[in-house]
């Protein structure tokens, strides 16, 4: 919205409505003498006039970005004579919006997600409302996504600031904050390369600065045995100084190499259970150096309710049924395996037997031995304990785009598989980041607004210009089950899947690369949309949008 034109300037002739009202009346003068009889005067006036009145309002100012066009439309406000830009504007929770252009911020954005120099950008501020209420799949906002038309900019020109439209009002949980997590009843072992610990594509620091710290550099009571195949005692001692660095406590060993993979998985057990700090601890937690934690609070109030005295065995299925029926009825090592300290005893005291070269030809089921199937075995050998399956702990056995999955408004306890090779690219480090700003139950939760957009927050932004005449607490079947699809694989964990609005028309999406937590407490997010993603075409494979876009999202704190 820009500045408001001062009354004694409303006839003035820089006024787009003035100017095509003297054109109109200039017309209809000519007409009158010039048309000749059989022509409508009134029609062409008309038709003359809203011409004049459409080649006005395309007339941007140089200092103002124009309308896209794709969205509600609108047309571009003229700027003040004095050529100055809009003075910050204050929400209700008293923080101060700024909707300026950084231009250094959107030539980084340019360049770093190779958009094209023009491109559209929105900025939209929301305030989240922590209430005394359920978490919702789905909460209905009564306002619009869209104050206004959506703008073009130019990262080769310079733009001046407009005001900001009042926050989108989003109501959430009370949930706690990242921060406030303790995890002192959990000690986790992860065994992996240091190749895969410092290469950037791998490395899991930041994922594990998240749930293992308060985010400040202090830990939060977790305690981290890694576990490194072939490490030098330098390497062994940079990822140590690595992991201190950040405040996460860890104790860096280095593992045998004479074990096969599926035996010093297996081996995790016995050396958490004979580390000095398990006296401390309540579980031990075997995991992959891509399993995430996003909300450490739910679930450590969920494994208060379990019985840690007792010998317990506690995880999740693959969601494909492919995969029980090759590996067998166990608890899937990436979405995380929790043993209480009796458990863990008995696998202990078994490791032997247990890791037997017969035990490792049993774990094959001709996929080479299965650390999850030994894992399995020693328990089910030695003792009576069977698996107790919690469903919102997520192996994600997925192929191909996995935005159903987190577009579902669902609230996991743990992730896996997200770092691409055969399995799904996401990004769940700067998903959570919005946990600091509204509560971790807010993180993946979904707002639509009263325009037909989605948030699901921290994952993408979605626009359903047909409206969303579907169900919602379906998931959508963007992704397929590996490696045979019989249309059903996932039923069992997921229920069935409603058919993907991909190529039809009926759905694009922005979807988030970036988030960072701003000095003030707010968590600016960057959702990005590339107009030659073939997922956002119409039905017959144009484009449903002819420039690339990005969406910023600045998440105001709870006061």
């Amino acid at each position: 919205m820009g500045a408001t034109i001062p009354r004694h300037r409303l006839f003035s002739m820089r006024n787009t409505l003035v100017r095509a009202l003297i054109l109109a009346i200039a017309m209809f003068t000519i007409g009158g003498i010039f048309l000749p009889p059989d022509v409508d005067v009134r029609a062409a006036i008309l038709k003359t006039a809203a011409s004049a009145r459409e080649a006005m309002t395309l007339q941007t100012p140089i200092s103002r970005p124009e309308s896209a066009g794709w969205g509600p439309g609108g047309e571009p406000v003229e700027q003040d004579a004095d050529g100055e830009g809009a003075e910050p504007t204050i929400s209700n929770s008293s923080h101060v919006m700024t909707c300026g252009y950084d231009m250094e911020r959107l030539r980084r954005w340019q360049e770093l997600y190779g958009l094209e120099e023009t491109f559209e950008y929105t900025k939209r501020y929301v305030q989240s409302s922590r209430q005394d209420i359920p978490r919702k799949s789905v909460t209905h906002l009564d306002q619009d996504f869209l104050a206004d038309a959506v703008k073009v900019v130019d990262v080769n020109r310079q733009y001046q600031a407009e005001t900001c439209p009042e926050p989108l009002v989003a109501p959430v949980t009370m949930s706690p904050f990242p921060a406030t997590a303790n995890a002192s009843d959990f000690m986790f072992g992860v065994s992996t390369t240091y190749k895969r610990f410092v290469d950037i594509r791998t490395s899991p620091i930041n994922e594990w600065t998240y749930w293992l710290t308060d985010g400040k550099g202090n830990s939060n009571g977790g305690k981290l045995v890694l576990l490194l195949l072939d490490a030098t005692d330098d390497e062994l001692e940079d990822a140590y100084s690595k992991l201190a660095k950040v405040g996460i406590d860890v104790d860096v060993y280095r593992s045998d190499p004479n074990l096969i993979m599926a035996v010093r998985y297996l081996a995790l057990a016995p050396r958490l259970y004979n580390h000095p700090e398990r006296v401390n601890k309540k579980w031990l937690v075997v995991c992959d150096d891509d399993t995430f934690f996003p909300s450490f609070n739910a679930l450590a109030d969920r494994f208060a309710q379990y019985n840690h005295e007792m010998p317990m065995y506690i995880g999740t299925f693959s969601e494909d049924v492919n995969n029980i029926q090759r590996h067998g009825s166990q608890a899937f090592g990436g979405a995380g395996v929790f043993l209480s300290v009796p458990m863990a005893a008995i696998i202990a005291e078994r490791f032997e037997s247990c890791s037997s070269d017969n035990k490792i030809r049993e774990s094959d089921t001709g996929w080479g031995p299965q650390g999850d199937i030994m894992l399995r075995m020693c328990i089910y050998d030695n003792s009576e304990v069977r698996l107790t399956l919690l469903n919102e702990l997520w192996q994600l056995d997925l192929f191909g785009d996995p935005s159903g999955f987190y577009e579902s408004g669902i609230r996991p306890l743990s992730l896996h598989h997200y770092r691409g090779g055969i399995w799904h690219i996401a990004h769940p480090w700067h998903y959570t980041k919005v946990a600091h700003a509204c509560g971790e139950d807010c993180s993946l939760q979904r707002f639509q607004t009263a325009d037909d957009f989605i948030i699901s927050n921290g994952y993408s932004i979605a626009y359903y210009p047909r409206g969303i005449d579907f169900d919602l607490d379906q998931f959508e079947a963007t992704f397929r089950p590996a490696p045979d699809d019989k249309g059903y694989n996932l039923d069992f964990m997921m229920g069935p899947q409603r058919p993907p609005l991909r190529k039809s028309g009926r759905k694009i999406a922005w979807e988030l690369l970036e988030a960072n937590v701003n000095e003030d407490g707010s968590v600016s997010q960057v959702y990005v949309s590339k107009r030659n993603d073939g997922r956002w075409t119409n039905g017959d494979g144009s484009p449903m949008n002819n420039r690339d876009g990005i969406i910023e999202l600045v998440w105001l704190p709870a006061e």
